[in-house]
């Protein structure tokens, strides 16, 4: 089983440049035990150039590959999430559903663009991820920082880190390794009478 390991440009995603070419994450959208993160970072969409809102800039995203392997999320949210984050990791969720949408974008060197590498998004459609917080030893994987990052002064931004196991049920993410060779790998198994 492959594993797909994206280490992404915090700077980058914040202030990005043209004439730099390297990997830059999105989380979209994402909603955590019934608490929706607000959209409330505008950044530049690397395919187009186009502003576009996101929760956060992801550092890092990680799947081991396997159907039941979390998705690892490392990125940077505003200080009106990390505010929310912190209050959910210091109560019990009562629900640990995750709903995401996210996008890391790569550089094509013989077309000399960008693309989406790794996303939930299929195309132009919007697709969005489901499952729950990954437990370990009983801990839920979700985890804020109490200091901003000091990588990107402002806007004001805290290191975030989630493991999200999918829900009993089959997805697709898609995979690309330029801009023309695209496949769909599946995340979850669907289970019988669910």
């Amino acid at each position: 089983m492959a594993t797909l390991n994206y280490s992404c440009s915090v700077r980058q995603g914040f202030n990005f440049e043209k004439d730099r070419q390297v990997l830059v994450g999105h989380l979209v959208s994402i909603t955590i035990g019934g608490n929706t993160l607000a959209s409330d970072i505008t950044l530049t969409d690397p395919t187009n150039y186009s502003a576009v809102s996101a929760v956060g800039v992801i550092s890092g995203i990680s799947w081991q590959g396997g159907y039941a392997d979390p998705v690892n999320i490392a990125c940077n949210i505003s200080n009106e999430n990390q505010k929310a984050v912190a209050i959910m990791t210091h109560t019990s969720l009562s629900q640990n559903d995750v709903e995401f949408v996210f996008n890391i974008y790569a550089y094509d060197q013989n077309a000399k663009v960008y693309y989406v590498a790794f996303s939930s998004n299929s195309g132009s459609t919007t697709t969005v991820m489901n499952g729950l917080v990954f437990k370990t030893g009983g801990d839920l994987s979700l985890q804020i920082s109490p200091d901003p990052d000091d990588e990107v002064v402002s806007p004001l931004n805290y290191p975030m880190y989630i493991g999200i196991m999918p829900k009993q049920t089959a997805q697709t993410l898609n995979v690309a390794v330029s801009q023309s060779d695209k496949f769909v790998k599946t995340w979850g198994v669907t289970v019988g009478g669910s």
